[in-house]
């Protein structure tokens, strides 16, 4: 049984479905509370509105059809591991009508891949008036304010605001940095469909703020120094050593007294492990509430429980810290994991998951994307940009979409959504 729908465990089910399903030595099962899939690291590119979630989601029902894996509707509320049950929470739809009861599923191996949520730090106000970007529907839901915040500008009769169209990003990860490189494109484009009351120039505004002495911290600095220049350039108006102290209706208190006026705001400042984590019947997390797990992707306390993806804190031999959170590391473990399954059913013993950092890559939307690779013949870090680290990008969603449908049907996909993009606004206009 898998339990998350991500990345990691969609791949993990699909692979895991496609090898065993047609025959009677396993049952693949997943478990999901989403009734679709969408590739996380393409959260920023809906929220801004440069991508329409409908293209690219992918149905659970249909996969585990197509993939001979069972999908059940459900999210997870708690375990029993003596009886090695996972118990599941009742499922409605958008009136509130019971879809699936609560109830208990019994499993024989479980990998949880239930990714990772927001974290606000218990800053003040993130609930109230910022979006999250962990989820589509969240991302969509920003995008969404955006537009009304835009049409409402127009139609107004009285002048613009200070800070009525201004945007403050909180966090300057990659989703953060990604997000505001995006927005500038984006937010003058759909002023551009006939919104000619406002001007982008002096009624638009992006902010990115990060508490770090620089954006991108978790990368080399090389990659943070270029992104920084492109951003500035454009006229993203960047902010580091910047830690938030509350976020308002009119705008982003500074800890330091400074006050940066937007009215609508985005927090992509920090993640964490969900909170039903720490409810899994005495399973270790760490800090963040992460699962932490052996070097097999074994939780510490129950070898017949995985974790892989956002969720795992997976040791990294010869580093301070786990494995990081990142897209590439969901594809090995998950990769890892079939094979963990496989020497499960031939009882040998499990082996150890070695991270492979091939690099990180930041795309600023038509801008420009920067990075580096990792330099295995060298042994050193390679600094790439422009079109070939846009290449290497897009080959990460590439590198997903064959994972869940091969390559043929990847290459349909890819073909029709490009077509497709053609035919429509270049912008999400509602």
């Amino acid at each position: 049984m898998i339990v998350g729908g991500g990345a990691a465990g969609l791949e993990l089910a699909t692979r895991l479905g496609a090898r065993y399903g047609r025959g009677d030595r396993a049952r693949v099962t997943l478990v999901e509370r989403a009734r679709t899939h969408l590739w996380k690291p393409m959260l920023h590119a809906i929220a801004a509105g440069s991508m329409d979630p409908s293209e690219h989601e992918l149905n659970y029902l249909a996969q585990a059809h197509w993939h001979h894996f069972r999908y059940r509707l459900g999210e997870l509320t708690g375990l029993d591991r003596s009886a090695k049950q996972v118990r599941l929470g009742a499922a409605f739809d958008e009136d509130g009508r019971e879809i699936t009861p609560a109830r208990s599923i019994r499993y024989d191996t479980l990998v949880i891949a239930i990714g990772s949520v927001t974290n606000d730090f218990g800053t003040p106000g993130v609930a109230e008036h910022a979006v999250p970007l962990e989820t589509p529907a969240q991302a969509a839901r920003f995008n969404r304010r955006l537009v009304n915040a835009f049409i409402h500008a127009h139609a107004q009769t009285g002048p613009i605001r200070p800070g009525q169209l201004h945007v403050a990003v909180i966090g300057a990860g990659a989703t953060g940095t990604e997000l505001a490189a995006e927005l500038h494109r984006t937010a003058r484009a759909v002023v551009a469909y006939g919104l000619d009351r406002i001007d982008p120039e002096r009624d638009i505004r992006i902010v990115l703020i990060e508490a770090a002495p620089r954006i991108l911290p978790g990368l080399p600095e090389r990659i943070s120094e270029a992104t920084h220049a492109l951003l500035t350039e454009l006229g993203v108006e960047v902010r580091t050593g910047a830690r938030v102290a509350e976020i308002r209706a009119d705008g982003v208190a500074l800890a330091d007294g400074g006050f940066v006026p937007a009215e609508l705001a985005v927090w992509a400042a920090g993640v964490k492990g969900p909170e039903v984590l720490a409810r899994l019947d005495g399973l270790e997390t760490n800090r963040i509430n992460q699962l932490v797990v052996e070097q097999t992707l074994a939780t510490t306390r129950d070898p017949d429980v995985f974790a892989i993806g956002d969720c795992a804190a997976c040791p990294w031999p010869g580093h301070d810290t786990p494995v990081p959170p990142r897209a590439q590391a969901a594809h090995q473990e998950a990769a890892h994991m079939l094979r963990q399954i496989d020497r499960r059913l031939r009882e040998t013993p499990l082996q150890p998951y070695v991270y492979r950092d091939f690099g990180s890559l930041v795309s600023l939307g038509h801008y420009s994307t920067v990075g580096n690779m990792m330099g295995f013949l060298v042994g050193r870090s390679i600094f790439i940009e422009g079109l070939f680290a846009r290449v290497m990008y897009r080959s990460l969603y590439a590198m997903h979409l064959r994972a869940l449908h091969g390559n043929l049907r990847a290459l349909a996909g890819w073909l029709s959504r490009g077509l497709s993009r053609r035919t429509g606004p270049m912008v999400k206009l509602h």
